[in-house]
């Protein structure tokens, strides 16, 4: 193909727990990013691999869905795209990853498929767990049955990975596919973006015949809307209510021609799907040879016990337990190394640039805010590691099965379970992810109680506070306290959830029905490059996505920090001279005192001074009230910015006693000097330190999480809702554990 041609777009589809991602990972590698579909929050995986002839091609894979008659909101955006041939996700050739040891189940999307006339193969994935379980498959009599190529794969071992890129050739190779001339001979064009709008020439006859009520339907739809393929004009009908990519004309004339027509959409669709598993459960019987009976595998018997009614939610706590006692074991060294790199270069930036204004903003504000949150990426890379792994095993996948009649005692259901397991990582994907949930009430309420679940922008938070607050001992010589107040800030913030869910549900008060369908997938050995994929890509999103804002912040607070209003600043340089006079400081603990008057008359300073009544009350003082409005924008500012205040102030306590080496200590050890200045009494006693954590734990995460609320509900009247119940909530809960310990 000529080098000015389009790039090849191809999509991975297939049903829910199918390996589609596995065997994205297999493609792409480390040549992938994690993007949202335009015009809504739903997400979608962008890689790019090259073909056996050099050509490279973007490779999607798209949410998983059951058919193209969805009920959940991921769901109807695979369907949005594959009915419009305009759209920049529209692929040029579809790869269809079916569960080979569960086939039945994943030929209703599969031949919905072929009758939209894309170009496809179908890959039969877990080729290797068939075998173990003894499944022959004939692929010659499937590809026979189907008029598609038909490959065997493993996206765990890359089993036929490049096989699969071979038949993607040949179908590229494929006449449909070569340039032809225009209208204007000396032009040639690439008819892959055409083929769209050109599907009939692939000359297959439809698995599924239309009914005489949907070929009348069908064929006026094609007729006043131009669509071309019949079946694509038929899932028009059906969906024309919620497609946003109809116009306002298109919807009435589709409205006017299913009215005119007397046509049932649900009734068509019932007898749609039960004519399709008419059709090809003969065609998957013969060409499958199953053993007569399953024994009972090791999946069973494991089941037996981590899902038992009583063993399993102890063994998930227990399991969940030990996760958090990892992060803090093994995260001490790899945090100690970045620590000491932050402050070597500080050293070496402050010794090697003059003593000028950008050379503080480099080491007391750019370097003192990233060094401030990318000190805890060990902890962060260590917890999705471990719940990587888990996901891999197949674990997860119980967790939802075990726990959702629990969750719909709170309005929610076992899905949910993976919004609240997701808000672990990050708020904003855990409330996209609750459009799997078909139930409008159970699907709100799961957005509206996901934030307070601690996410990995709380992680900082926690751990500067807990080293800060809490011995490092531990408790029969086994588990940390340390670790066991981590887990309870966990804990506080499922149990916010719970209780926020069970309240909802009193309140909402909808009497709608849903059901749990979910596929458990065999326990397997967890493959490494997944892991280690689903690592790099987490971490990677949080150092960029947290850098940025820590940057933009850091930088701002700077300023805010340097300049104040009118001559405050002078005042404060010669008020802090005559008080180091007076006090016969020396010259480092004179410029300490200035540096911490300057703070304190700066724009920063007097903002901070003007909150600090409202929050006296929760132990906290100025410079903390300056942390929780800037961590709004991230939570994990909160630790960056006292960094900076810290860092440009200096700790006000024990002046006179300060050594060279103290002026330069950590953020903690700097936070264990501050006093305030009125009474004189430290900062952060264990009262202060607990009331933060309680009130991260409570309070909303960030105004990301707000937006996506809005966005996801619809109004702002649900996201303010959040933001003032959850902010309350937090204001109360800091208080009484303030007063509880003070």
């Amino acid at each position: 193909m000529n080098g000015g041609s389009p790039t090849l777009k191809i999509a991975l589809i297939g049903n829910p727990n199918s390996g589609k991602s596995t065997v994205f990972n297999q493609m792409t590698g480390l040549r992938q990013r994690t993007g949202n579909f335009p015009g809504v929050t739903v997400e979608v995986k962008e890689g790019t691999f090259r073909l056996p002839s050099g050509q490279e091609a973007i490779l999607y894979d798209f949410p998983g869905t059951y058919s193209l008659y969805p009920t959940a909101s991921d769901e109807k955006v695979v369907a949005s795209v594959l009915t419009n041939v305009a759209d920049p996700y529209f692929p040029d050739i579809l790869v269809y990853v079916a569960d080979v040891t569960k086939l039945e189940k994943h030929l209703l999307l599969f031949t919905q498929l072929l009758d939209l006339n894309i170009p496809m193969l179908l890959a039969l994935n877990m080729s290797d767990s068939a075998e173990d379980l003894g499944i022959k498959v004939n692929a010659s009599k499937l590809s026979e049955s189907f008029g598609f190529p038909v490959i065997p794969i493993s996206g765990r071992t890359g089993y036929n990975t490049l096989r699969l890129t071979v038949e993607l050739e040949k179908i590229i190779d494929d006449k449909r596919f070569k340039p032809h001339a225009t209208a204007d001979t000396t032009e040639q064009v690439d008819s892959l973006s055409t083929v769209h709008t050109e599907s009939s020439t692939l000359n297959r006859p439809a698995f599924y015949p239309l009914t005489e009520s949907e070929k009348q339907v069908s064929e006026a739809i094609r007729q006043n809307l131009g669509v071309e393929n019949p079946y694509r004009a038929l899932l028009l009908a059906h969906h024309s209510s919620w497609l946003h990519f109809l116009t306002p004309n298109e919807k009435e004339t589709i409205s006017a021609i299913v009215s005119t027509k007397n046509f049932q959409s649900l009734r068509a669709q019932v007898d749609e799907t039960l004519e399709r598993y008419d059709r090809f459960i003969p065609i998957s019987q013969a060409a499958i040879v199953s053993p007569p009976a399953f024994p009972n595998t090791p999946t069973d018997r494991i089941d037996a016990v981590l899902t038992h009614r009583l063993a399993g939610p102890l063994i998930f706590f227990a399991i969940m337990m030990l996760v958090f006692q990892a992060i803090f074991d093994w995260s001490v060294y790899p945090m100690d190394w970045i620590e000491n790199g932050f402050a070597l270069l500080s050293d070496f930036f402050t010794a090697q640039m003059p003593a000028a204004w950008y050379t503080d903003l480099l080491t007391e504000g750019i370097l003192a805010g990233l060094g401030g949150i990318l000190v805890f990426v060990p902890q962060i890379a260590i917890l999705f590691l471990l719940i990587s792994i888990l996901e891999e095993v197949g674990y997860m996948s119980r967790v939802v099965f075990m726990f959702d009649k629990t969750m719909r005692r709170f309005g929610m259901n076992g899905r949910s379970m993976v919004s609240l397991i997701s808000g672990t990582a990050c708020a904003v994907p855990a409330i996209m992810s609750s459009r799997t949930i078909g139930n409008w009430q159970e699907r709100l309420i799961t957005v509206m109680v996901t934030p307070f679940i601690s996410c990995s922008a709380r992680i900082p938070v926690y751990l500067v506070l807990i080293g800060l607050a809490v011995p490092a001992v531990k408790l029969w010589g086994v588990i940390g306290l340390q670790s066991l107040v981590f887990g309870a800030m966990y804990l506080l913030g499922l149990i916010a959830a719970l209780a926020s869910g069970w309240a909802m549900k009193r309140w909402l008060n909808k009497r709608e029905r849903s059901f749990l369908a979910i596929e458990l997938p065999v326990y397997r050995v967890p493959l490494l490059k997944n892991v280690l994929l689903n690592v790099w890509e987490k971490v990677k999103a949080f150092i960029v996505g947290a850098g940025k804002i820590i940057l933009v912040v850091s930088i701002a607070l700077w300023g805010l920090s340097r300049f104040g209003p009118g001559d405050s600043m002078e005042q404060a340089d010669r008020a802090a001279q005559i008080e180091a006079a007076q006090s016969k400081l020396d010259t480092i603990d004179a410029e300490g005192l200035v540096q911490q008057r300057r703070l304190e008359a700066s724009w920063a300073g007097q903002s901070g001074k003007l909150l600090e009544p409202a929050i006296r009350p929760l132990g906290y003082d100025w410079k903390i009230g300056i942390a929780l409005l800037t961590s709004f924008a991230a939570r994990e500012v909160f630790t960056g910015t006292l960094a900076v205040l810290y860092n440009m102030g200096g700790a006000e306590a024990d002046i006179n006693d300060r050594s060279d080496n103290e002026a330069k200590a950590t953020l903690r050890e700097r936070m264990k000097l501050e006093k305030f200045s009125d009474t004189g009494k430290p900062v952060y006693t264990l009262a202060t330190a607990l009331s933060l954590l309680v009130f991260y734990a409570l309070a909303m995460q960030c105004f990301s999480t707000l937006a996506v609320v809005r966005r996801e509900t619809g109004s702002w009247k649900w996201a303010i809702f959040q933001f003032v119940f959850m902010s309350a909530a937090a204001y109360l809960g800091a208080w009484a554990v303030y007063v509880a310990f003070s």
